[in-house]
């Protein structure tokens, strides 16, 4: 599944809302986009998710004008004021919020098989927002791709939670090598630093990155096992990309 964001902006220049960016996104190829200010990360990743037409430019899955294919396929994944938890909402909380949003019973069993499976029952307790960003980032993601029928992730400025970017661009690594289509939408000084740790090492068959809004050829992870935490997909569980805010922002 590719995803390709062609010359999209919202708003006039000088100054615009969100500036004109390009990029594309692909199994085995995560797509960057680089913003600044506070509203155009959030207005780049609705763009993306298919939740918001731009003024200008197309949004294409697999080469088509697709609005309701990419919301069904894509989640917003910690887009500020769209689909984020509550900073004090603990990981326990989150977890149940994913499934009762859902439609799935949110009991103690599966909320303790996401738990496990993904190792995070040393910090079940702790607030969301004093998590290290990498644990953050994959938890958030992988209760999204539980969801039916997502296949594809737009994930929303995680450097602005702190952290090395080489630390939660493993996992977007990890997602990426799964065959998961992945839209980051980060500052341009971590694209930069996702650019560099791009072309190092590539994954078979993925082709290399040209610029940094447009960024390909994601790297083996660095791992002990070869693998990371992730939720299976019969683990009874589902999620949404929303915690407790709205989960759509139309046109």
């Amino acid at each position: 599944m590719t995803l390709e964001l062609d010359h999209v902006g919202i708003g006039d220049e000088p100054g615009a809302p969100l500036p004109v960016v390009s990029a594309v996104a692909a199994a085995g190829r995560p797509g960057v986009i680089a913003v600044e200010t506070e509203q155009a990360p959030v207005l780049a990743s609705l763009v993306a998710g298919g939740r918001m037409r731009p003024d200008r430019g197309r949004v294409l899955l697999d080469g088509h004008d697709d609005p309701a294919g990419i919301r069904r396929a894509f989640a917003l994944v910690d887009t500020p004021g769209v689909a984020e938890p509550f900073p004090v909402m603990t990981i326990e909380q989150v977890v149940r919020e994913e499934l009762a949003y859902a439609g799935r019973r949110p009991s103690r069993q599966h909320v303790e098989t996401v738990l496990d499976e993904l190792g995070l029952q040393h910090v079940r307790g702790t607030h969301v927002q004093r998590v290290p960003t990498d644990v953050r980032v994959r938890l958030l993601v992988e209760l999204a791709l539980l969801r039916d029928g997502v296949t594809g992730i737009v994930l929303t400025s995680p450097e602005r939670h702190g952290g090395a970017v080489e630390d939660w661009f493993a996992v977007v690594r990890d997602v990426v090598r799964r065959d998961v289509t992945v839209v980051l939408v980060t500052s341009k000084a971590a694209a930069a630093t996702v650019e560099h740790l791009l072309q190092t090492v590539a994954t078979p068959g993925a082709a290399e990155a040209s610029d940094t809004t447009q960024t390909e050829g994601p790297e083996d992870a660095t791992r002990i096992d070869g693998t990371e935490p992730r939720l299976q997909a019969d683990a009874g569980t589902a999620a949404d990309e929303t915690h407790a805010v709205p989960t759509e922002a139309t046109k």
